[in-house]
């Protein structure tokens, strides 16, 4: 696909650092986050700069959907605002200051201050870990429990910290159907649009994950880390974190180091309860992992689906971009008997809405 045309599509390919700048602090804009679509624009001016930061900017091998670069160093600069390390962004990010030309300054003068630190934010991609993306993930549990059975054993990919294995312990909220411990600290309740998802029982009997650099949610260090992906404008995202943390303070979530598709085939090997549907979900991690990776998923499931009968099933739940329209795609396919994808429905990137097509 090509670049970012001004209409919220996505870059796929190879561009230059400053299209890739302008799609992101785009995007930004488009979803809430103006402050943090002026920090990234803030980016430019850091190019020609004799920073480390401009520099490894000036050589990035590629910039696409998948390498995040921009936010990979947005994340660098909200965590010195969280930890208290540096208060110059404070009114950027809370909008008192908008002017492009003052917050460039800011922006250059922080980085030449923490160089060395906010270039280590470019190593890796942003972990996030977003509750509110579990209510596409639950209603497509209902959706699948009119089919399968109310029993289920789930498996998440790219679990991060494991909040969205938590996800038993959250109350939600979807369109009028109440699923979840009523008392828990975390709540889901997004924007309905459509139908309601079928009122049937839920059964969470297991639920475990894993992720290649899993982030411990009771250590204030790795926690902060992970609030620092946050956009510092979505209040609602931040509480949903303190919630888990919660949550995980009571019962650490069940999430392994370990790559995708080792995990994946060793999970789907295990023993399998008659009566419980074996599920394989992930919410917005696909477009981070590598080629062969994905390969190696779709062919296992494949061969699992071959094997699934009815007493023990098998599904593929998914909250995904989809490439061609940036869209947020709640896509479900099972075995035996619904081998073929089915779009239920359309997500907010961060959970606030669903619009429900699924019947």
């Amino acid at each position: 696909m090509a670049e970012g045309d001004g209409t919220g599509r996505a870059i796929m390919d190879t561009v230059s650092v400053e299209r890739a700048l302008d799609w992101q602090a785009m995007h930004a804009e488009q979803n809430g986050a103006p402050a943090t679509a002026r920090v990234i624009r803030g980016f430019v001016p850091l190019l020609p700069s004799s920073t480390s930061v401009g520099e490894r900017m000036r050589g990035w091998p590629g910039l696409s959907l998948e390498d995040a670069m921009p936010l990979r160093l947005a994340g660098g600069f909200h965590n010195l605002h969280l930890s208290g390390d540096d208060r110059r962004l404070g009114p950027v990010y809370s909008g008192a200051i908008r002017d492009q030309v003052e917050v460039d300054r800011i922006v250059l003068a922080v980085t030449k201050d923490h160089d060395s630190r906010l270039s280590g934010w470019l190593d890796g991609p942003p972990q996030t870990n977003e509750a509110g993306r579990s209510a596409g993930i639950m209603a497509q549990l209902l959706w699948l429990s009119q089919r399968l059975g109310p029993r289920f054993e789930l498996n998440e990919l790219g679990a991060s910290a494991g909040i969205n294995t938590m996800l038993d312990r959250f109350f939600f909220e979807l369109g009028g159907i109440e699923v979840g411990p009523a008392d828990s600290p975390l709540r889901v309740v997004p924007e309905w649009r459509g139908v309601p998802p079928p009122r049937v029982p839920v059964e969470i009997v297991s639920i475990t994950g894993c992720d290649l650099a899993p982030i411990d949610l009771t250590d204030p260090e790795q926690a902060l880390r992970l609030k620092s992906y946050v956009w510092p404008e979505v209040i609602g995202r931040l509480e949903r974190i303190d919630a888990a943390i919660e949550l995980a303070e009571q019962q650490k979530p069940n999430v392994v180091r370990a790559e995708a598709a080792n995990w994946l085939e060793q999970r789907l090997a295990a023993p399998q309860l008659s009566g419980v549907t074996r599920v394989l979900y992930h919410s917005i991690v696909w477009q981070y992992l590598p080629p062969e990776s994905r390969m190696r998923i779709e062919a296992a499931m494949a061969a699992a689906g071959a094997r699934a009968t009815p007493e023990r099933p098998l599904a593929w739940v998914t909250v995904e971009t989809n490439r061609e329209t940036f869209r947020h795609e709640l896509r479900t396919r099972y075995w035996p008997g619904g081998e073929d994808w089915a779009l239920l429905g359309e997500a907010h990137a961060h959970g606030a809405w669903i619009e429900w097509s699924g019947q």
